[in-house]
């Protein structure tokens, strides 16, 4: 090749890379866009772990974005009162939110489903359900018809049945009460003689000490211990029966998270993944301590009674049975985790509820 020839051929070379350099800067540009979102929670700072959710998703997103994909976080209060956290990402004042699915069974019952049902599944089954079950597929389908798109972010695990002034031991004494209680739980409790209260986390210790109701449950100890409930009721119950496994979502605006390059859907699936195994493993350690902490605090530890679980149960029965009559969308949703149920507790009652009981006994004998 003469010398002429290859600083010719080298030329045109350049020419090439450079042209490609300069296509490549503005395709990487348009896959990693610079987004902002707002996200509104139904809780407030205080109640740390629930908060923390929001915050977990919105660094993940912005770290694995390098900073394009920015979420702004806001608690309950700050841009909508904590119950309307759904209404303003359908309607579009926020693109997202950190809320309950139950919060809204007044639109339609079938939101319960999306958090817990009374008797329903406990934590692993719920998040089983959604991530293979085809509960996540099911949940959105409903949720499209709102211009609403969830992702599980968030399970409290099992939760405690709540504060009392007075004892709970039979039927008889439900009667008359009145007691915040969010879901279909209300319901259920309506059945028992109880008058529901929904009341948001912020507001519940102040009805509880004005007297405006006579016991309200929120989720468990941690929770508990920091909002002070022992210092107005003293009766400390357990388990909730209508929270076994609850789970908290990210409810995005449909078309807002459709929009977004799938690179940015998939930082948000992942962040919120991680949120949902942080809350439950968060809450796995600090309820112990806490549940001490109570019981030093004068807080008198009951199970309920097994007339009152039968009687909630059988109530519990009789709401599905109405509901399933005249709502498609709640059977639909409620006959999956029927049958997920059915299959889970047949497995779960070998192995692992035959070692958690063996290793609670050598914990009694002091040998563990």
């Amino acid at each position: 090749m003469n010398r002429r020839n290859f600083f010719r051929q080298a030329a045109t070379a350049g020419v090439g890379a450079a042209a490609a350099t300069a296509l490549a800067a503005p395709a990487i540009a348009q896959e990693s866009p610079k987004i902002t979102w707002r996200m509104t929670s139904s809780f407030t700072k205080n109640t740390d772990i629930l908060w923390s959710a929001a915050t977990d998703i919105a660094e993940s997103v912005k770290e694995a974005s390098d900073g394009n994909f920015t979420i702004h976080t806001f608690a309950a209060g700050e841009i909508v009162p904590a119950l309307q956290a759904a209404d303003a990402v359908s309607n579009g004042t926020v693109e997202m939110a950190h809320t309950c699915a139950y919060y809204y069974i007044g639109k339609d019952p079938t939101f319960a489903l999306g958090t817990a049902v009374p008797f329903g599944l406990n934590a692993r089954q719920t998040n089983a359900w959604f991530s293979v079950g085809g509960g996540n597929e099911l949940l959105n389908d409903f949720l499209g018809g709102y211009n609403l798109f969830a992702l599980p972010a968030g399970n409290t695990g099992a939760q405690m049945g709540g504060w009392y002034r007075k004892g709970i031991n039979t039927i008889e004494d439900l009667k008359g009460l009145k007691m915040r209680i969010a879901g279909l739980a209300g319901q259920v409790m309506q059945k028992l003689g109880v008058t529901p209260q929904q009341i948001a986390g912020g507001d519940v210790y102040a009805a509880l000490e004005k007297g405006t109701i006579d016991a309200t449950e929120f989720v468990g100890p941690y929770d508990d211990q920091k909002l002070g409930f022992v210092k107005v009721a003293k009766y400390y119950y357990y388990p909730a029966w209508w929270e076994g496994g609850p789970a908290v979502h990210a409810f995005m605006n449909k078309d807002k998270f459709n929009a977004l390059p799938k690179s940015y859907q998939r930082m948000i699936k992942d962040a919120c993944a991680n949120a949902n195994q942080n809350m439950l493993s968060r809450y796995d350690t600090s309820n112990a301590k806490a549940l001490r902490q109570l019981v030093s605090e004068g807080a008198v530890l009951k199970p309920f009674s097994p007339e009152i679980l039968e009687a909630s149960y059988k109530a519990a029965l009789e709401v599905y049975a109405e509901l399933n009559a005249k709502n498609a969308a709640f059977k639909k949703i409620y006959d999956s985790q029927q049958a997920f149920k059915k299959e889970g507790y047949l497995w779960n009652q070998i192995a692992e509820y035959s070692y958690d009981t063996f290793m609670m006994v050598q914990q009694r004998k002091g040998t563990l």
